[in-house]
Parts: C-alpha cells; sequence; structure tokens
C-alpha cells in the first residue's frame, strides 16, 4: 500500500510532456503537497545508464522486442530505487512515461503483442498502476517539428519514420478508450497554460487534489 499518488504523462514527441511535468510538480508544491518530478527511461541510476542505450544511435539499432526488455529492466530500476520509496514517504510522484509508453512504442507502434507487454510489466511491477494518466495528443507532424526544434538533435525514436509515429498516436489514444477510468487526454496543440489548467483540473476531479 502507498500513501502517496503516482500521475503520469503520455504521448508522443513533442508533445509537450516535460513542460507539463514542471508546471504540475510547482502546482502541487505550492499547494503544499511533497511531490517529486522522474522520467522513463531513467529516473534512477541503473535506469539512466539504459536510457542512454535507447535513446542513442540509429532507428536500427535496437528491434521492438529488445526495446521492450531494456524498457522494463529500466523501469524495476526506477520502480523499486525511486518510485516506491518516493510514495511509500507520502510524496505525489509525477513521471514524464511510464507502461503505456512501452505498450504505445513497442506494442501499438512496433508491433509486440500487447498481451506479452502486460505480462512482463506483471514481472516487475505486479498490478502496480498510475492513479492517473494524462494523455498529451496533438498532430504528428506538429510533435515531430517541435521535437526537432529542441536543442541536443534527435533521439532514436524521433528518427523513426512517420507511420510508425502515426501508429503511435493510435496507440496512445487506444489506450485511452480503454481505461476511461485512469486516462484523462488532453489537447497538447493548445497553449502550455491551456494543458495545464486542464491537468490541473484532472488533477481535481479524478484525485481530489487541492492545487
Amino acid at each position: 500500500m502507498t500513501s502517496g499518488r503516482f500521475i503520469t504523462i503520455e504521448g508522443g514527441e513533442g508533445a509537450g510532456k516535460s513542460t507539463l511535468l514542471r508546471g504540475l510538480v510547482a502546482a502541487l508544491t505550492q499547494a503544499g503537497i511533497g511531490a517529486l518530478a522522474t522520467r522513463e527511461p531513467g529516473g534512477a541510476p541503473g535506469a539512466e545508464e539504459i536510457r542512454r542505450l535507447l535513446l542513442e544511435g540509429p532507428p536500427e539499432r535496437w528491434d521492438a522486442e529488445s526495446e521492450a526488455l531494456l524498457m522494463v529492466a529500466a523501469r524495476r530500476s526506477h520502480l523499486t530505487g525511486t518510485i516506491w520509496p518516493a510514495l511509500a514517504s507520502g510524496r505525489w510522484v509525477v513521471c514524464d512515461r511510464f507502461a503505456d509508453s512501452t505498450l504505445a512504442y513497442q506494442g501499438y507502434a512496433g508491433g509486440v503483442k500487447l498481451a506479452e507487454l502486460t505480462m512482463l510489466h506483471r514481472l516487475i511491477a505486479g498490478d502496480f498502476a498510475p492513479d492517473l494518466t494524462l494523455v498529451l495528443d496533438l498532430p504528428v507532424a506538429t510533435g515531430l517539428a517541435r521535437a526537432a526544434a529542441r536543442p541536443g538533435g534527435e533521439t532514436r525514436f524521433e528518427r523513426k519514420d512517420r507511420d510508425f509515429h502515426e501508429r503511435l498516436r493510435q496507440g496512445f489514444l487506444e489506450i485511452a478508450r480503454r481505461e476511461p477510468q485512469r486516462c484523462v487526454v488532453i489537447d497538447a496543440a493548445a497553449p502550455p497554460h491551456a494543458v495545464l489548467a486542464a491537468a490541473l483540473a484532472a488533477l481535481r476531479e479524478r484525485l481530489q487534489a487541492k492545487v
């Protein structure tokens, strides 16, 4: 049992997840709620090392099955080293990506069977799931243009073809359709302040957060 709440932010490339993460943690902190910002892949020392393996190099460096195995290895490190201890201490954890990204990237877009990905998640996390997932949705062209404009260059995933990213977007929307009690879809094409306002409204409605 955990006393904190676990909020995840999902969506395709360039959707504004990092910007929303910062805004949510600032709002929670201002409201007197202890909050931790984290990310996937990453969020713990071992997981950050795996992050570099996943994001660097050419798109074909790993196939989808290899990506899935690396992702869940990183996630296990993240859960045991960061997420679960923070929740147990009563903090709210806001995470840029979690298991839905594995379903969307390696499953819906990459072709790995969803049942196999679900089994992998159960192996490392049991029935643990976010209390609330915010799915940031926007047209693929807009997201990729935003991602390309960021400093630091493109990641392996951003360099995958347009069809991959279209499948990815539809995958996230399908996840939200399947689990409406957990997921809230937000129009990520809106200005950042409007995206944050929609996210805070979801926290108030779904988690009774006083933010």
